[in-house]
């Protein structure tokens, strides 16, 4: 998800953890956002200004009475620029802060002034953190409804270990990404499958396919920030699992059978990405087979069930979407597949095309719906592609969310950049 044409401001308060702010905001960067930093006199004591402001590209506000900095800048016009604020890290005074309503600098001034979504990200000492008093702030600013990323557990700079160390920078960014992305998708269970099965034949050898799960996990991640409610059944693969995200590993097709089979009936929409495989070892061998001096060994297979075709014959009023992973007459086959096994929608995709191949960042796909339409999308990162497909299933599920409660007033919105 590029972050184009959004301010994301960042405010830096003064823990040891603040130096990984600066990774928080290359990352924004990255994505296209207008960076904004405001920091704290504590946070200048472990990072100078010149460096944010390098990788920011923007000036850095520190000082409110600073006639330079407010009257070019503004505390005002940082409040109402901002689609979004940040405070990573947030030391346990600047939560107490923000929960009493204080303004005695230039970020907690923001801070009361902004109407954009704030994201706290605390940091601090174990037993600071588990304090009576941090956590009734917390609670507080959680019923105005501030989000937080809570802090990961590990050894601290003071020596201690336990909760307290600032959520990962890559952590930080997803968040800012939940805030910003449309919510179409509030509510809603969605269930996705990702990565291969392996077929054990025996305790060391297995059969599988070269699928990585990046298309999978890509779908659970974007449906998330958008809201949904998402439980990822994945075979195994080398990926972090999604934030926020109920996971469930799985080895083989029959283990990933079962779990979809158990998740199936409360989901309202599946997403099956998995490349399940087709066949299996009749039987898997106790011992490590050996190979003969000079026999050929011959493997006897099974066929795997159909999980999708299964799954969508009890679909009743859920959506269903499969995907086609092919390497010739790619439109024709995902048009009978899309027939045979009763599939609301097909993401087809040659894997031998350029950027379309098992493990790449980037997929080629084709969308084909029940009403026989087909688009075709460009090489784009399988966020995107993710993303297509979630407003698909969005446009779908709008009529029946329509028509189970009054129409909304009309407001004003922001436009979703591309």
């Amino acid at each position: 998800m590029r972050l184009d044409g959004r301010t994301v401001l960042v405010g830096v308060t003064g823990g040891i953890a603040c130096y990984k702010a600066c990774e928080v905001v290359r990352l924004l960067v990255g994505r296209g956002a207008r960076v904004r930093v405001v920091m704290t006199a504590g946070a200048q004591q472990f990072v100078t200004p010149l460096t944010l402001q390098t990788l920011s590209g923007q000036p850095v506000a520190t000082d409110t009475f600073s006639l330079t900095q407010e009257s070019e800048i503004g505390h005002i016009r940082l409040a109402d620029e901002a689609d979004t604020v940040l405070i990573a890290p947030a030391t346990a005074n600047v939560l107490g802060k923000l929960a009493g309503g204080i303004a005695d600098d230039l970020l907690t001034t923001v801070l009361l002034a902004t109407r954009a979504p704030v994201i706290v990200a605390p940091a601090m000492n174990v037993h600071m953190w588990e304090h009576l008093a941090v956590q009734e702030n917390l609670a507080r600013l959680v019923a105005r409804g501030v989000r937080v990323v809570r802090p990961v557990s590990g050894p601290l700079a003071c020596g201690y270990e336990g909760e307290g160390r600032l959520a990962p920078p890559e952590d930080l960014v997803e968040a800012v990404l939940c805030a910003l992305a449309p919510q179409d998708l509030a509510g809603v269970r969605v269930l996705v499958s990702a990565g291969p099965t392996q077929e054990p034949i025996d305790p060391v050898r297995y059969l599988s396919n070269r699928s990585s799960g990046k298309m999978g996990h890509a779908l659970a991640r974007v449906a998330r920030r958008r809201g949904a409610e998402v439980t990822l059944v994945t075979g195994p693969t080398a990926l972090p699992p999604p934030p926020d995200v109920r996971v469930v590993e799985v080895a083989t097709a029959r283990e990933m059978a079962r779990a979809l089979d158990g998740a199936f009936d409360d989901a309202r929409v599946l997403i099956m990405t998995a490349a399940v495989a087709d066949y299996r070892p009749r039987r898997s061998l106790p011992h490590k087979l050996k190979k003969g001096p000079t026999v050929a060994q011959t493997l006897e297979l099974e066929r795997n069930p159909d999980i999708l075709a299964g799954l969508a014959r009890r679909k009743e009023s859920r959506l269903v979407v499969g995907f086609a992973a092919e390497t010739r007459d790619v439109a024709a086959e995902a048009r009978r597949k899309l027939r045979a096994k009763r599939l609301d929608l097909i993401v087809a995709n040659d894997v031998t095309a350029p950027g379309a191949g098992f493990g790449s960042d980037t997929n080629v796909v084709r969308l084909l719906d029940g009403s026989g339409r087909m688009e075709t999308l460009p090489v784009l990162p399988k966020e995107e592609v993710a993303a297509r497909i979630l407003d698909w299933v969005a446009a779908r599920l709008a009529p029946a969310a329509a028509g189970a409660r009054p129409a909304p007033r009309p407001r004003s919105l922001r436009r979703r950049p591309a």
